[in-house]
């Protein structure tokens, strides 16, 4: 913990006189990065994800994949309610991987290849969005962005104000470039191999793997809380963090 404290404060020295905290922050910098609440009440969500950004490799990180798709409710909930404020509690020790892809179907039109989603040509449009904010966006604000757009009331009009919101050097020009060009098909056509190389094969969506294996009592348990599922598994010396209670989710799928 006293190396977030430390990298929170070099952050606010490089943003000097412009970074003030919110008057509602009352806690101390120690606890800054314990729970998604206080890094946002407190103004430094943000640093949080860079500290977690630049950690070093831990090879004992507990790897979570989400295979998910823009438009499915319980993606939505799950991403939102608790693989982020997991991630911004645990990020240093665990991997995220996201695939934005989930029960699509895809074709072959020459040597490109055409998609149809679940939820219509908006959710392809969302997935084809989020997938090239991955490709072009560093993970800890990428992360950020997604967050922002999935928990907005329309998932796939959010998208240009999270991206200019959370990553402004990221052009928003640039991410429709990838979305409508062959870039952009690339990248979607990986995310339906790497759909379809799973095994289990996937049977609906939010599908979560932890260290690339799939079980029904692994969904379970990281459908009702990721963070104690990811803290039981961790072998190094368990953060301060993970001595904190939290409480399960409902939750929602969507089925192919």
């Amino acid at each position: 913990m006293k190396g977030v404290t430390l990298l929170i404060f070099a952050a606010c020295l490089t943003v000097g006189a412009s970074f003030s905290l919110p008057v509602t922050c009352k806690y101390p910098p120690s606890v800054w990065c314990s729970s998604l609440e206080i890094a946002t009440e407190c103004g430094v969500l943000r640093q949080c994800l860079d500290f977690n950004n630049t950690k070093s490799s831990d090879p004992s990180s507990v790897g979570v994949a989400l295979y998910y798709e823009s438009l499915c409710p319980g993606c939505r909930q799950f991403l939102a309610t608790q693989l982020f404020p997991t991630w911004v509690m645990l990020g240093d020790i665990m991997n995220v991987t996201l695939v934005p892809y989930g029960n699509a179907q895809e074709s072959a039109v020459g040597d490109q290849y055409k998609f149809t989603c679940q939820h219509g040509e908006e959710e392809c449009l969302g997935n084809m969005i989020e997938t090239c904010i991955l490709n072009s966006v560093a993970p800890g604000p990428a992360f950020l962005i997604l967050f922002c757009m999935e928990v907005s009331a329309d998932v796939v009009k959010a998208g240009q104000a999270c991206v200019e919101l959370y990553s402004p050097s990221v052009k928003w020009d640039t991410i429709m470039t990838c979305v409508k060009g062959d870039q952009g098909n690339k990248l979607m056509h990986e995310n339906a191999l790497k759909t379809g190389a799973l095994k289990p094969p996937h049977e609906y969506v939010p599908w979560v793997t932890i260290n690339g294996e799939h079980t029904e009592d692994m969904q379970d348990k990281a459908m009702q809380s990721l963070f104690n599922l990811v803290c039981s598994l961790y072998k190094g010396e368990k953060p301060q963090a993970c001595t904190l209670a939290v409480k399960e989710k409902s939750r929602s799928y969507c089925f192919n």
